[in-house]
């Protein structure tokens, strides 16, 4: 009897594996279903959606939807299609989330490395930040743009989202570097370190897996927003999500879905990019992070 324990548990413990896998499957199967339906169906004709069956392989396939949405579509009352948007998007994105990955840095190293009075009380505050719902900011950042100038501008979209991302960006760095050693700096600085020699050589070149972090987070939240480029955009300057929904709402008698699906495809391409080459990383970067703070 006490032979057949040792089998026993092999079995039970491959059953429970088993069903581990069999349950990670079927939520895999179903979070992925909508892509696959975007998909497929970016990949039809108009007419073969028509008839029904959205789940099945086309019949014909067709790259001609993928092109009008980046091309030809009627967007508003132009045929530009989503690249003039995307374009936005991208020059609006990556200034933004390198000054706000930056500033967030300096916060960090000056709130845990450069310790001094009301530190906790400022860092309380920026963290106080990133509990604002963007609907209360609407109006007085308005304000600032139309002060400044920078109203219905890239730069304007840009700065908007440097000053809502920067209390998580501060809570990345600070309590990554909270883990950092206080003895290195210590010793830089009866070298001689300046505070940014200090901040370039020994901060930085350690800091990879929370930059990495820092920039997924900011990358994913400014792509997708949709709620500071319908509010502060101008024609010029309307970034990807803007102009999808603009797609969609622009189309008069037929729906063309399969423009749609394959415009919401390229739209969030870029974050799924993103994620699959660094998805690792940024639960990495996660964990290091969370050592202390």
């Amino acid at each position: 009897m006490s032979a057949s324990s040792p089998d026993i548990a092999v079995r039970h413990n491959i059953l429970s594996r088993l069903l581990i896998h069999v349950a990670l499957a079927v939520f895999a199967i179903y979070y992925l279903l909508p892509l696959y339906v975007m998909l497929v169906n970016s990949l039809k004709p108009l007419d073969e959606i028509r008839a029904g069956g959205m789940l099945s392989l086309p019949q014909t396939w067709t790259a001609a939807p993928w092109l009008s949405a980046w091309s030809t579509a009627q967007i508003g009352v132009e045929a530009t299609g989503l690249r003039p948007y995307f374009v936005n998007s991208i020059l609006m994105v990556i200034p933004a989330v390198t000054i706000s990955t930056l500033l967030g840095a300096l916060n960090g190293y000056v709130l845990t490395k450069w310790r001094f009075r009301g530190d906790t009380v400022i860092f309380g505050l920026m963290l106080l930040a990133c509990f604002i719902p963007f609907q209360i900011v609407l109006i007085p950042m308005a304000r600032v743009l139309g002060i400044l100038g920078l109203a219905g501008t890239t730069w304007g979209l840009v700065m908007v989202h440097v000053v809502y991302g920067l209390g998580f960006t501060t809570l990345f760095f600070r309590n990554y570097y909270e883990a950092f050693p206080t003895e290195l700096v210590r010793a830089a600085q009866i070298d001689g370190a300046t505070f940014f020699q200090i901040f370039r050589r020994i901060l930085l070149p350690s800091s990879g897996p929370i930059i990495v972090v820092t920039v997924i987070w900011q990358f994913t939240n400014i792509w997708n927003d949709f709620l500071f480029g319908a509010s502060f955009a101008d024609f010029d300057s309307i970034p990807m999500t803007v102009a999808l929904n603009n797609l969609v709402s622009s189309s008069t008698g037929v729906k063309e879905y399969n423009v749609h699906f394959a415009g919401a495809i390229l739209a969030a391409l870029p974050t799924l990019v993103v994620y699959v080459v660094s998805g690792r990383y940024f639960v990495r970067g996660l964990m290091a992070g969370a050592v202390k703070g």
